[in-house]
């Protein structure tokens, strides 16, 4: 789809009703699903971030979306896919403002020129204790994208037409911080596999796409 039409029907999105946990659950294995019931009460105490599912014009005008590689390091996410993002700072008004000072500093998108369209169904993430607010946005060219070298190990440009192609869903066994050797639902997108919450929130925003056909 070229992003000319592709901006025309996204803005409808802020009218839809979100598929919220039920596009999560669909993503999540059984053990992710049983945790974070266990963990309810505890997300009341959570901290707050916010992530940006950015989508822009690339070759010949196709729509693309724009996910990270983030590095290796000590922590629950290391070199896991996400999208653009992280925590709230003091100098942050909202968690949208959060979400679009992130995408710049992490992708060198400006602030300026993304459009939010809508928030989307927020997520709770029990290993980091973090609820994650993802907002969709646009930008109407071509970023001249900069990664951040100190947070970001590759930038993934993936094709809208390859994210809704119904070959991307795979199974994939992995161990996460709540189960061991576990099959797990996941997208393979621009070579890489894209599993746990980055994948619950994806699925929401492709269940929004597939409405808009």
């Amino acid at each position: 789809m070229t992003f000319e039409a592709f901006s025309a029907k996204i803005v409808k999105v802020a009218q839809m009703r979100l598929p919220g946990e039920a596009a999560h659950v669909e993503m999540a294995p059984i053990e992710r699903v049983i945790a974070l019931k266990r963990e309810a009460e505890r997300q009341k105490t959570a901290k707050k971030a916010a992530v940006m599912v950015l989508f822009y014009p690339g070759a010949k005008e196709e729509t693309h979306m724009i996910l990270i590689l983030r590095k290796t390091y000590k922590g629950v996410h290391s070199n896991q896919v996400g999208f653009p993002g992280g925590k709230v700072e003091p100098e942050d008004t909202s968690l949208e403002d959060t979400a679009l000072r992130e995408t710049e500093e992490e992708v060198g998108v400006p602030i300026a020129s993304v459009e939010v369209v809508t928030a989307l169904t927020d997520i709770y993430i029990p290993p980091s204790h973090y609820v994650v607010q993802p907002y969709l946005g646009i930008t109407r060219k071509r970023p001249q994208f900069i990664a951040q070298e100190e947070e970001v190990e590759a930038l993934i440009e993936v094709p809208v037409r390859e994210f809704l192609d119904p070959e991307v869903l795979i199974e994939q066994q992995i161990t996460t911080s709540y189960a061991t050797n576990i099959q797990v639902p996941a997208f393979l997108l621009g070579g890489h596999v894209v599993w746990g919450a980055t994948a619950m929130m994806l699925n929401e925003v492709r269940s929004l796409l597939h409405q808009l056909d």
